[in-house]
């Protein structure tokens, strides 16, 4: 079982960045495989004890090994699934104040590539907009009415001020 997570699952490794996507990743795979209890943290009455701890300990395995080296040097005293998660997301899950300096840095510095598609930057985006909602900034509250306003200003918005967007997507050209 750990050595399928470790190769066929498809998770990448967490190396520090983005919990949430690497926290949905992991969850999924276990609730598709059934492995999800220990996530819970607490044993099924109908369940064996020693039933409880074998499966404890095997998904404790399976989400290290989807851990880089550097992370789980920082959890390896975590005895518990429950336990282990709880670390990471103290950890890498936090909204400490330079996070969510850094991530809305990194949004206001966005810039899309000259080779690159829409696509991609929309992806770009979008990932950074869905890591600082992770850390409880609500995009559309705290930096701008809107998503699409503010991602169309980016792509079409020229240096003379052609297109001002305000409020839910809406835009005034002049």
């Amino acid at each position: 079982m750990a050595e399928e997570a470790g190769k066929a699952s498809g998770i990448e490794k967490f190396d520090g960045t983005d919990f949430a996507y690497w926290r949905m990743q992991i969850e999924d795979y276990l609730y598709g495989r059934k492995l999800h209890l220990p996530l819970l943290g607490t044993k099924p009455e109908s369940m064996k004890a020693e039933e409880w701890a074998l499966l404890d300990r095997q998904v404790l395995g399976v989400i290290r090994l989807t851990l880089s080296r550097s992370v789980a040097h920082n959890v390896v005293k975590e005895k518990t699934t429950a336990d282990l998660m709880k670390a990471l997301s103290g950890m890498y899950e936090k909204s400490s104040a330079n996070n969510k300096v850094h991530l809305m840095k990194k949004l206001f510095n966005l810039k899309m590539a000259e080779n690159a598609s829409v696509a991609q930057h929309l992806n770009e985006f979008n990932t950074i907009t869905n890591q600082l909602s992770s850390v409880e900034i609500d995009f559309d509250d705290e930096i701008c009415s809107d998503r699409l306003g503010f991602f169309a200003k980016q792509l079409g918005g020229n240096e003379d001020g052609s297109k001002q967007f305000y409020g839910k997507g809406k835009a005034q050209v002049q």
